[in-house]
Order: C-alpha cells, then sequence, then structure tokens
C-alpha cells in the first residue's frame, strides 16, 4: 500500500518538474534584435561579376534562417569553384561572424558594420593543400544602385595585403545581363 507521505512526495516532485517540461516546449525566440539585420542587404539570389563591367564570375544565394538568427551563402563559381558559408551575430564575442568553407580553403573571420555601414570582417585564410594560414579580411559594401560590392585581401608574408577576390553582386531578378550570366551557366 502507497502511504500518504509517498503520495505527497510524488506530487510535490510533479509540481516540481512542472516548469522544466513546459520550458522545453516554449518555442525558442527568434533574433530579432537590430544586429541581426546588419548582414539583411546581401540576402537574395545575385549574379556576381568582375567590377568595371568585367566577365561574369558566378552566382551566389544567400538566405536568412532559423529564426533569423543565420545567414547562409551558397556559392557557385563560374571556373567550377564551389564554397559556402555561416555568418551570424556571436553573442559571445559581441560580433558578426563567418566560416566559409570550400574545397581549397577556409576562412573564419569576424567583425561588423564599420562606420559607412558596410559589413567589415577580418581573421585567417587556411589552405589545407600546403598547410599554408595568412590575415584575410573581406568587406561588403552596398551600392546605390542595389547591387552589393564583396571586397576580399589576403596578406602576404612581407605584411602587404593584395586582392583575393572582387566581385560586384547584381540581383538576379533585375539583372540587366542576366541572359550572359544564363549563358555562361550553359542554361
Amino acid at each position: 500500500m502507497i502511504s500518504a507521505r509517498t503520495l505527497l512526495a510524488s506530487a510535490l516532485m510533479a509540481f516540481a518538474m512542472a516548469p522544466i517540461a513546459g520550458a522545453q516546449q516554449t518555442r525558442p525566440q527568434a533574433c530579432s534584435e537590430a544586429m541581426h539585420d546588419d548582414f539583411d542587404f546581401w540576402v537574395g539570389e545575385w549574379n556576381v561579376y568582375a567590377p568595371d563591367g568585367g566577365p561574369y564570375q558566378g552566382q551566389n544565394s544567400i538566405t536568412k534562417t532559423q529564426g533569423g538568427c543565420l545567414v547562409t551563402e551558397h556559392w557557385s563559381g563560374a571556373s567550377g569553384s564551389t564554397g559556402e558559408s555561416m555568418n551570424f551575430y556571436d553573442p559571445l564575442a559581441g560580433a558578426w561572424r563567418q566560416v566559409w568553407v570550400s574545397p581549397g580553403n577556409f576562412i573564419d573571420y569576424t567583425g561588423g558594420l564599420n562606420a559607412d555601414g558596410a559589413m567589415e570582417l577580418t581573421g585567417e585564410i587556411y589552405y589545407p593543400a600546403n598547410n599554408l594560414r595568412a590575415p584575410f579580411r573581406g568587406v561588403w559594401t552596398l551600392q546605390t544602385d542595389g547591387s552589393v560590392r564583396q571586397h576580399f585581401q589576403q596578406q602576404g608574408a612581407d605584411g602587404s595585403w593584395s586582392d583575393w577576390f572582387v566581385g560586384i553582386y547584381v540581383r538576379q531578378e533585375t539583372d540587366p545581363r542576366a541572359a550572359e550570366a544564363a549563358a555562361a551557366r550553359g542554361e
């Protein structure tokens, strides 16, 4: 026979556990603070060209997921290169962070909006084929026409910075050169 004392202990334990069980079922808060929107200007479907009317470089799909907490990138270059990145405001670092992964290199860098409103990240690039690491930086600048200029630089052993990639992102739905981009992709 179950004693009153056992019943009371069981009831108290069930009562004490109720808030924990309820908390596990509560939907997590989305990333809705202003800093989570800092990189929204890059979200979209893009054709990417070299600067100054240069040739098609590739296409990039940038999406915002996980309740606004994550910006993902899926790159497909005209020369066959591919890569993906995860971009997020890192509350532990108090900064934006991008982790890029491709077959040829890995990039990990942090930063945020600079005084001009461009996203500026600094960190390191790693080339696994030769075990080379180098300082690396990138700047994404929203242009007045709605395009985005992406400028990456790598620091050499002598301390000088050189361009690694410069691309002009044009939204696919408004790209006046869309037929050229589609032809370059074999579409």
